[in-house]
């Protein structure tokens, strides 16, 4: 059976891309040693995951929106990377 994949890049470092099966939540897979973007909780509320995605990807929840208008107000390319679902390839950068 093949898995539709998604290619996750962090330009500007030296961390290599990441491919995860579509639909796959970004915070399960990213760590210190695979990635540049740091997490505190994991569940949208501590904001040290925010980073800059460049591609498609699905709306916020209203929940993240809540926390992207307190810390990033106005940039709709800014995104908590605990909540990213991945639809596509993106290229994410820290913020």
């Amino acid at each position: 059976m093949s898995y539709a994949r998604c290619v996750v890049s962090f330009p500007g470092t030296n961390y290599a891309p990441l491919t995860l099966e579509k639909n796959e939540n970004l915070s399960e897979h990213l760590t210190v040693q695979n990635s540049p973007v740091l997490f505190g909780c994991r569940t949208g509320v501590c904001g040290t995951c925010l980073v800059v995605v460049k591609g498609d990807i699905p709306p916020p929840s209203e929940e993240e929106k809540e926390v992207l208008e307190t810390l990033a107000p106005g940039d709709i390319r800014v995104r908590l990377a605990c909540q990213l679902n991945l639809t596509n390839d993106i290229a994410i950068a820290l913020l």
